[in-house]
């Protein structure tokens, strides 16, 4: 017999469900600044990285996009003038992303309404002793199931051969 009532089931269910709540509520404030989801969350990631900046291939690792729709995500925000390519000085097959002062100030004119709908619709929701646990949680999950989501955060560690490909999962360079 099939446990149609499993914990596990529930709880894949309940997370969904919540997600995509939350992204219900959250759309209105970044249509009215001009932002997809995925706008939004390239310029949160690349506001929040060293220097404002990540490679390209880390920005792919860190969100739910391939190296090529990242890439076309970057055209877009680039031709609108909120990202800026640069190239790599170390390894001319790499480039990065750069949020640029236009991209900074549309992130910014969003971040407020953003903020007060995390809070009324997510965090608000919870104690914070909740909030502590849930992120603790989240990140335990987050970690084994998308190791590279971090990816480029940490800028003055030496290169350890870790690559991560398009699913976000972490591989070794050989040689």
């Amino acid at each position: 017999m099939i446990p149609f009532d499993d914990s596990r089931l529930t709880a894949m269910g309940l997370l969904a469900e919540a997600y995509t709540g939350i992204a219900v509520k959250t759309h209105r404030s970044f249509a009215t600044a001009g932002l997809s989801e995925i706008d939004f969350e390239t310029l949160i990631r690349l506001a929040r990285s060293p220097g404002g900046r990540l490679r390209m291939s880390d920005l792919a690792a860190q969100t739910s996009l391939s190296t090529s729709g990242m890439t076309r995500v970057v055209d877009r925000l680039e031709r609108e003038g909120l990202v800026a390519r640069q190239s790599c000085s170390t390894d001319r097959r790499a480039s990065y992303a750069a949020i640029t002062p236009a991209g900074t100030d549309r992130l910014s004119g969003v971040i407020p309404q953003h903020l007060a709908d995390i809070e009324t619709w997510f965090t608000g929701l919870l104690t914070p002793e909740q909030l502590s646990a849930f992120l603790d949680a989240l990140r335990t999950i987050r970690d084994a199931v998308r190791p590279c989501a971090t990816a480029g955060a940490e800028s003055a560690l030496p290169d350890t051969g870790r690559r991560c490909d398009d699913t976000g999962a972490e591989t070794t360079r050989s040689g």
